[in-house]
């Protein structure tokens, strides 16, 4: 007979976190596992110089890689120890990566822009070269034999003709590498170090290239990873915030005595922010809700989720730009485009609409925070570590080299989500205490607080002649400012705890352009903001989603060329290529044409009654990449379901490092491009965000799982490594509306396709 452990809330809360679910003589036990204690790993000496800020090799040869980036469950640490594997000539299982701990690793910008590999391996891969030049010099030297003549095989060095002679990187390493290296004086992105070795050439590869198992794979299975919701702090107490029913309310008073029957719960106000505290988690919680808070009398900030669109079609304009990526300004003039459509034989128009979106995070935001006198150490699943120590250095008062933020595993990110701001709060919450404290945010927060992709309204038109040859392109997207909330958190104003305590909210503005080789005749894009539609911490403040913008510009741009081209009677993928310049989107359109079996014909497709299959096609080149995909979907005409049943997938990101990895990195690109096309919709009404749950915000489910994604992969070694963590994702919106329309002959210009919008428009 198997004992089943039961449990209610409170002793869920109190047990821990962590669970572990086994089957055992035919029942379900459920195992409670202890919390993990903070871990505070030593301090190192950190100066991108030196060689041994990047590489440590143990007295066993065991190697340590500092990364000052971090993994979004896309296995990049595991590229990163194949890289330094490759050059240092070890096998991969004795490489160990160390991430995002701001004391232990030097600033690489953090995760962002897909540019775990494509930027931040550049540095290892050159200090492991180095690596292994002192290691080979320093055996000439205990050998008494000339560099030439030795070899290197798994850390250890020897003679090429006397194989026994030989000594090992473990007994070379007392004293460390002591080696300097140039640097390029930037930090971030674009820290660059190299020595005296020349990389292996990618024809010399043996371990990148390699289907390397993820090294993080086992303990996600076994429940032995630590993820940031596990850590905890003797002494610590537990933080929850307590916001205002409508958005743009302010605390006008607090009654304190509203908690006074729950034990060790006291309330913490700072400004405009109002938090309460306990010893007992469940009693924050409690403490949190049963909290009395006179909030000032305001008028409703928002339009309401119906009339979003048209808001930001008559709202006045207040930024704008013509070139997508950090806002350079070109200047453009839309009026000959314009006039040239106007000339034209045949002339189409459209309008995409484009809805917020929460990165809904799996967990939401988490932070510990133990502030003494002038230091703090944070522990957080932050993108980048490195700008939130400044951040929240500026926040509390303290010298950034005062402030450690140790980087733990999170349940997901890809942008400028939430996981920032549970970290200051609790940052804030202990210098106001003086204890150590942990803040862990509520799925109603997750959902409703976060920072949103931005919703915009994308118009597009075009002119033909009568031979079917573009004459005009026009395009101009029109939303609110993806850098309402800036890409790091190295400015307190762009957190909410930030805006509530003081600190005025940024002004810059971003939305972006598709950015493909098209070569069009009397072509403009340009983008255009508004202004957010509250002025403060807002529930709808904007920032970065994956691929930032890139999936709402591209489902606009690569909808109407499928538009454009039905127009002109043609082959969507034979338009596209009559006007593409760069030869890889060219390879990737061809490959996927291969790979996907595709029938060269117009869309639509022949309408049938009942379930109705289609075929759409879409190109991305950014972040390094180049992908082309295809998608064929089945459409239920009665209940309006979608059903993208198959992706074919040509993707191209210079040299490939895992291949293993690569896959299944743009299997994930796939399926949140499909939630995020199919389901995902920030819902509101004219006080708050409504849709707070995973039933008001839904996303794909196992049921709308595609049942197969394939994929090519073109493997340029001759090529720097690219981004994958977000091309493919890009292409996904338009390949499945675009398949969509080949199905059912209808055009659906707003995202997402949901079956009640679909059913509607078949009708």
């Amino acid at each position: 007979m198997t004992d089943t452990l039961t449990m209610d809330r409170r002793s869920l809360l109190k047990a821990s976190g962590a669970l572990v679910f086994t089957l055992a003589g035919g029942g379900l036990d459920i195992l409670a596992l202890s919390p993990a204690l903070a871990e505070m790993p030593q301090a190192r000496p950190i100066a991108p110089t030196d060689l041994d800020t990047w590489i440590a090799v143990s007295t066993d040869g065991e190697v340590t890689a500092f990364f000052g980036k971090m993994d979004m469950g896309q296995g990049v640490d595991t590229a990163i120890a194949q890289v330094v594997a490759e050059e240092l000539d070890v096998d991969v299982s004795r490489v160990s990566v160390v991430m995002g701990d701001t004391a232990r690793t030097p600033n690489q910008g953090g995760a962002s822009g897909s540019s775990g590999c494509r930027l931040g391996a550049n540095p290892l891969r050159h200090a492991a070269a180095e690596a292994r030049r002192v290691f080979v010099e320093r055996a000439a030297q205990a050998l008494d034999r000339p560099a030439q003549a030795l070899s290197v095989q798994n850390g250890v060095v020897f003679v090429t003709a006397e194989p026994k002679t030989r000594i090992s990187y473990g007994e070379m390493i007392a004293q460390g590498f002591d080696t300097a290296l140039d640097w390029n004086e930037q930090y971030g992105n674009g820290l660059m170090v190299s020595g005296e070795a020349q990389p292996k050439s990618p024809l010399d590869y043996a371990v990148v290239g390699a289907p390397v198992a993820r090294k993080d794979i086992p303990g996600k299975i076994l429940a032995t990873m630590e993820y940031c919701h596990h850590v905890t702090l003797p002494g610590m107490l537990h933080g929850r915030s307590v916001r205002p029913p409508v958005a743009n309310a302010v605390p006008v008073r607090v009654d304190e005595t509203s908690i006074s029957h729950i034990p060790d719960a006291r309330v913490v106000r700072k400004g405009d922010y109002v938090a309460v505290v306990a010893d007992d988690e469940w009693n924050a919680i409690r403490a949190a809700k049963d909290l009395k808070v006179a909030w000032s009398e305001t008028q409703p900030p928002f339009p309401g989720h119906e009339a979003l669109h048209d808001h930001i079609r008559k709202a006045q304009k207040v930024g704008d730009n013509s070139v997508a990526n950090f806002g350079k300004y070109v200047p453009y003039e839309p009026g000959p485009v314009l006039e040239a459509i106007s000339a034209s034989a045949k002339r189409l128009e459209a309008e995409y609409e484009l809805p917020f979106q929460s990165h809904a995070r799996m967990a939401p935001s988490v932070g510990l925070a133990d502030v003494t006198g002038d230091t703090a150490t944070i522990w957080s699943d932050t993108q980048k570590s490195h700008n939130q120590r400044d951040g929240l250095a500026k926040i509390l008062g303290l010298k950034p080299e005062n402030v450690r933020v140790i980087w733990k595993p999170g349940p997901g990110s890809y942008g400028r989500s939430d996981a920032d701001e549970a970290a200051f709060e609790a940052a804030i919450l202990s210098q106001e205490t003086g204890r150590p404290v942990r803040v862990q945010w509520m799925r109603h927060e997750g959902h409703g607080w976060d920072p949103k992709a931005p919703a915009a309204v994308i118009s597009c038109k075009a002119g033909l002649d009568e031979k079917g040859k573009l004459t005009g392109w026009y395009y101009r997207a029109r939303g609110f400012s993806g850098w309402e909330v800036m890409f790091n958190a190295s400015e307190p104003r762009d957190t909410l705890i930030g805006q509530l305590t003081g600190w005025e909210r940024g002004k810059a503005q971003n939305y972006g352009v598709p950015g493909e080789s098209y070569d069009f005749p009397n072509a403009v894009k340009f983008w255009e903001t508004i202004a957010p539609l509250q002025d403060r911490a807002s529930p709808l403040r904007c920032a970065h989603m994956r691929a930032p913008q890139e999936p709402q510009l591209h489902f606009a741009s690569e909808s109407f060329i499928d538009e454009v081209a039905a127009a002109a009677g043609a082959d969507p993928i034979e338009f596209r290529l009559q006007y593409l310049t760069d030869p890889r989107e060219i390879a990737v359109l061809e490959e996927v044409r291969r790979l996907s079996g595709w029938e060269t014909r117009p869309s639509p497709a022949l309408r049938k009654a009942g379930r109705l299959t289609g075929r759409g096609v879409s190109l991305n080149s950014g972040f390094g990449a180049y992908v082309a995909t295809v998608c064929e979907v089945e459409v239920d005409e009665e209940t309006g379901r979608v059903w993208p049943r198959k992706f074919h997938v040509a993707h191209d990101c210079g040299v490939v490092i895992n291949p293993k990895s690569l896959r299944t990195t743009i299997e994930g690109n796939v399926v949140q491009g499909m939630s995020r096309t199919l389901f995902e919709e920030v819902r509101f009404d004219e006080t708050a965000v409504t849709s707070i749950d995973w039933l008001g915000y839904p996303i794909l489910d196992v049921m709308d799982a595609p049942e197969a994604i394939e994929i090519s992969t073109i493997n340029r070694v001759e090529e720097p490594a690219g981004g994958a963590g977000e091309p493919a994702h890009v292409t996904i919106p338009a390949a499945i509306a675009n398949a969509l329309f080949d199905a059912t002959g209808v055009r659906f210009r707003r995202l997402p396709l949901t079956p009640e919008r679909v059913k509607a428009g078949l009708v």
